[in-house]
């Protein structure tokens, strides 16, 4: 008896092994020009597609996918919220070999659920150049509904690693691009002078919802994506997907309210908005009905207002959705310097948007009395149909992050602490892991955690939606857990792109775990991935010339290191060149030490004299970002110094000061008319007065 049941057993499986459907993509990255800016620009694509290929399936299936990778660098597809086995992650030295230039690799994983997903590069910054495509997975009984996916995203011009500099040496060529530098002059325009000095006395830098200009929004990689097909009174799933490397998008609807029936893939209850934010890296399915026979845009417009893409539902004539006009960033200022005095304010879940003193057009419009407010989601009002309760006989693991950042260096961490600081979270299989994440930043962070879903305690009990992207807002709290259910290493991130790559991350590392089989886990794979932040070199440089001299200024540096030259000279009064390395201390950095040596060429009662010392001394940031540099040179003789840079009178004119106590003092001027050039003037106590022009890198 027993062995018929085991052939029948047997039969059965084989039977449902040959009825699962193997599903196979062949897909090439390749390099690839694009000109969604009116520039011819090298992008990044899959089968010559940006953005990269669609992959459907149905649950229950079995994804074959080869990969051919014909860059001259490394790549690596992630498949972002799809349960699979560990090594088919895609996060290269850590779960996934990575797939070497010319070379290829072999994915394949069982199908175990529905929704919409997407996937991209995890290698360097390859996401921003189009290595991304959208991951759809039907149910097995599918409701017949018209369904359309929209997969927004954001384009620069500039290289990644151009823009991971620029922002590493605090260059406000992008606000200026943007119209956000919120000068001394609009400050005064604006009648906020008193929060321009408090926030600078406060050394936090001007306020901003987004770190990057963009060229172009995407939608689909069109600026406008069309879909006509879709007839008066039809009902259309969209299933939208935030694929941007760093923009957050309002989407709104022309014709009517968003019905939001899913997020991350996982179905909520259905809950009708205006309009809605979507983080990095989230998803939301919406139902919405096209009125009549005309064409209604669906508008995703960026955070900062810089920007949106559209696509248009329908034919015929074009009917706009609402336009959002500029933000107050100057009401966003007053909102930060409230919120570094409150920081005990309890905020959850998007319940208590901050950020919306920012928006006019939720400022109620005394004209108009009867005007209803946009009904915005949040977090709140998402709550699963089915019972997501864990079970509480499980041991509980119990967790807690401070988000933290430092804005003037462009460092992003947990716990004051990046990647490359940090060890592995051991957690056990049969755990519940409680975490709890403060954002003690004044910027969104999406926090994504690989190979899990996870629960939001947002009030719904055990109808908890279930998601794997939390969007957590600046001085907000916010309590996720998950059924540890896993094993070997997992990474937990925040998706905006340039945040994680400059340290937001860490990984969650089950004990006990049998080996990896595709990257073993020898401590030189975990400090290769762990110390991406600290590999990444950001050289900047200065060089004016100027009727009273020439002046250059050169720095080199990491998150923690630097090593400066500065120089300034001219043919009646010699030169003096000074070279310096040195280390930040501190979350924040103000204080920084350094050893160096200086050599000048001076004119002495006729005749030139050289002299050569070392240094050593220590700088430190003091209120009003004024530079308080103290040093002793090896003849013993001490020097203090105090400076600024970079004070924004204006959108693009800049001024800096310098006094020391060897009797030098300077004072400058310069206008910002391109990216790297700016006309110059200064007067320096022994030089005299100047101008000229300024290349700046």
């Amino acid at each position: 008896m027993r062995l018929l049941f085991a052939a029948i057993f047997v039969l059965l499986s084989s039977y449902a092994a040959m009825s699962q459907r193997v599903v196979r993509y062949d897909l090439t990255i390749d390099h690839k020009m694009v000109h969604y800016s009116g520039k011819m620009r090298h992008a990044i694509a899959i089968n010559n597609q940006i953005p990269a290929p669609t992959l459907e399936f149905t649950e229950g299936d079995i994804a074959e996918i080869y990969v051919k990778n014909n860059l001259d660098e490394e790549s690596s597809l992630h498949w972002h919220g799809i349960l699979l086995p560990n090594e088919q992650d895609g996060v290269p030295y850590l779960t996934t070999t990575p797939i070497k230039p010319k070379g290829t690799h072999f994915f394949t994983f069982p199908i175990r659920q529905n929704g919409t997903y997407w996937y991209h590069s995890h290698s360097n910054l390859q996401e921003q150049k189009g290595l991304y495509g959208a991951f759809i997975i039907k149910k097995r009984d599918e409701p017949p509904m018209p369904s359309y996916t929209v997969l927004l995203s954001d384009w620069t011009d500039e290289h990644p690693h151009e823009v991971m500099r620029m922002l590493k040496n605090a260059n406000d060529w992008f606000a200026i691009k943007k119209d956000a530098v919120q000068s001394y002059s609009e400050a005064a325009k604006a009648k906020a002078l008193k929060q321009k000095f408090r926030q600078e006395w406060q050394r936090m830098n001007a306020m901003d919802v987004s770190d990057v200009y963009y060229e172009a929004f995407l939608a689909n990689g069109k600026k406008e994506d069309v879909a006509p097909q879709f007839k008066a009174g039809e009902k259309v799933r969209l299933r939208i997907i935030n694929g941007s490397a760093s923009t957050y998008f309002w989407v709104q609807f022309a014709g009517g309210q968003l019905s939001v029936v899913a997020s991350d893939g996982m179905d909520v209850v259905p809950v009708n908005v205006d309009r809605m934010i979507m983080g990095i890296a989230e998803t939301f399915d919406v139902i919405v009905t096209v009125p009549e026979d005309k064409s209604f845009e669906l508008r995703a417009t960026s955070e900062d207002r810089v920007g949106s893409t559209s696509v248009w539902l329908g034919s015929g004539e074009k009917v706009p959705a609402p336009v959002l006009p500029k933000l107050n960033l100057f009401e966003g200022m007053r909102m930060m310097n409230d919120m570094s005095k409150h920081k005990d304010m309890e905020m959850s879940y998007q319940q208590m948007d901050m950020n919306e003193v920012m928006y006019p057009e939720v400022v109620p419009d005394p004209s108009k009395p009867d005007q209803r407010p946009p009904v915005t989601l949040n977090y709140a009002m998402l709550k699963s149909p089915t019972s997501t309760a864990l079970d509480p006989a499980k041991p509980l693991r119990e967790l807690k992050f401070r988000l933290t950042g430092n804005m003037n260096r462009y460092m992003w961490s947990l716990d004051d602490k990046p990647l490359s600081k940090s060890d592995k979270i051991l957690i056990k299989k049969g755990e519940t892991v409680r975490i709890t994440m403060y954002n003690d930043t004044m910027m969104r962070h999406p926090m994504h955690l690989h190979g899990h879903f996870f629960r939001v305690l947002n009030g719904q009990g055990d109808y908890s939606p279930l998601k794997n992207v939390l969007d957590v807002m600046p001085m907000e709290t916010n309590v996720i857990e998950f059924d540890a259910n896993e094993e070997k290493d997992w990474f937990f991130h925040c998706h905006i792109l340039y945040h994680m790559m400059a340290g937001m991350g860490r990984v969650f590392s089950y004990k006990d775990s049998p080996p990896n089989t595709q990257v073993p886990t020898t401590k030189a794979n975990w400090n290769f991935f762990k110390k991406e932040d600290e590999r990444m070199i950001h050289p900047m440089m200065n060089l004016s010339l100027q009727s009273n001299g020439v002046f250059g200024h050169g720095m080199v540096s990491n998150n923690y290191y630097f090593a400066v030259t500065d120089f300034h000279g001219n043919p009646k009064h010699g030169f003096e060149i000074e070279n310096k390395f040195g280390r930040f201390f501190g979350s924040q950095q103000f204080f920084n030490g350094y050893v160096g040596f200086q050599y000048e060429r001076k004119k002495e009662h006729g005749s030139w004299e050289n002299e050569i010392f070392g240094t050593v001394g220590f700088e430190y940031t003091l209120p009003m970002f004024l530079k308080a540099d103290a040093r002793v040179n090896t003849k013993g003789r001490f020097r203090l110094q105090l400076s600024r840079e970079d004070i924004a009178l204006s959108r693009r004119l800049r001024a800096d000061a310098m006094w020391n106590t060897d009797k030098e003092y300077q004072f400058g001027l310069r206008y910002i008319f391109a990216k790297r050039w700016q006309i110059t003037g200064n007067y320096k106590n022994d030089y005299g007065l100047g101008g000229g022009i300024t290349f700046s890198y």
